[in-house]
């Protein structure tokens, strides 16, 4: 009895191990899935910008002569008006003397001519002298006032001659660089030093033909508001704004300049400095997808899109603008479609998916960064 038992034991563990498994039913796998989001966004770009005082003259000097005596030092503010060089005048002052007596002796004879001419004026009234040695004499007289005139604006070019000597400021400003120190022969023209007023600067910055439609497109008040970034990638604590921009392309290099105005209160800026200028362009309509949800192939942008029946298919898409961590659409893509939100690695052509949708307002920020 004892082996008959252990023999049906065997023979049902047989039966048990041969008998066919049943297949185990497995799910589709999980993903997030996510529509593109249709909006206005917002990007910055960056303009190599050169940096110039609002204000900027050379001082040069209007005759020749030697420098008798800097006032100011470089670096130095100063006043409207205020004395900047003094060159020698000793020869203008002679000049200016010599041209006063030209002046006086030629005003001395044309005052001896008229009271001539008044006499013989009275002795032609009395028939006692004739009428043409009247018209002699005023015709001297004539010429003696137009030597007078001559001898007025001698005295007075001497006079402007002899102001030059004195260098004063066009404007309050910084004084920068004096090449010539005191004691040196300056020729007419050569530059003494250059004023900048630093109170408020300009920026000048060049944008291509595309970049310049396209900012004409979004010129809306906020665009003309611009960063400027320093050399140090920092960024000025002060904003500007465009004001202007050239009628012309360059033929050379296609490109149109844009000029910006910025406050200085701090005197930081600096006239000949560097920067760049970000602008704040405006992307109207805009189709974004999260980076996260593409993935390359041969440098070509995919996406997994999910269709009715919850199948992956690989769908190419053409990018806009990239940002950080997100695209702009060109084509490829419509609003009303869903896309794998991430696992894209791992995702296949043709599965079958359990769709998970993912709350659109924390995938995607308020503004999407560049």
């Amino acid at each position: 009895m004892h082996m008959n038992l252990i023999a049906l034991l065997a023979l049902c563990l047989t039966a048990q191990a041969c008998s066919p498994e049943k297949p185990v039913a497995t799910s589709p796998e999980t993903y997030p899935v996510i529509s593109p989001v249709l909006k206005d966004t917002s990007y910055t770009s960056e303009y190599v910008a050169e940096i110039q005082a609002v204000r900027y003259v050379e001082v040069r000097s209007k005759i020749k002569g030697f420098i008798e005596k800097n006032h100011v030092d470089e670096g130095q503010s100063v006043k409207k008006d205020q004395l900047l060089f003094t060159l020698s005048f000793s020869e203008f002052e002679k000049e200016l003397q010599k041209a006063e007596a030209d002046y006086k002796a030629a005003l001395a004879d044309l005052k001896a001519a008229d009271v001539e001419v008044n006499n013989v004026a009275r002795l032609v009234e009395k028939n006692i002298v004739s009428r043409p040695e009247l018209d002699v004499l005023q015709a001297k007289a004539n010429a003696l006032k137009a030597k007078v005139e001559e001898a007025v604006a001698h005295k007075e070019q001497v006079a402007l001659h002899l102001s030059f000597a004195q260098i004063k400021a066009p404007y309050d400003g910084i004084i920068n660089r004096i090449p010539h120190k005191m004691g040196s022969l300056v020729q007419e023209g050569d530059m003494l030093t250059s004023i900048s007023d630093n109170r408020e600067i300009f920026a000048y910055f060049n944008l291509s033909e595309i970049d310049y439609l396209n900012y004409i497109d979004n010129a809306e008040e906020e665009t003309k508001i611009v960063t400027l970034k320093l050399a140090n990638n920092e960024r000025y604590p002060h904003k500007g704004k465009i004001e202007t921009i050239e009628s012309e392309f360059d033929r050379e290099t296609g490109n149109i300049a844009f000029r910006a105005r910025f406050p200085n209160p701090e005197a930081l800026l600096k006239h000949g400095a560097n920067g760049k200028i970000i602008i704040k362009k405006q992307l109207k309509n805009a189709l974004i997808i999260p980076q996260k949800s593409t993935f390359e192939i041969q440098d070509q942008l995919y996406v997994f899109v999910v269709d009715q029946d919850n199948t992956l298919h690989q769908r190419k898409i053409v990018p806009k603008m990239r940002f950080t961590d997100f695209y702009a659409v060109e084509s490829g893509l419509t609003q009303e479609e869903k896309i794998v939100f991430e696992g894209v690695e791992n995702a296949k052509e043709g599965a079958v998916i359990a769709p998970v949708a993912v709350d659109v307002a924390k995938a995607m920020p308020a503004e999407p960064n560049e």
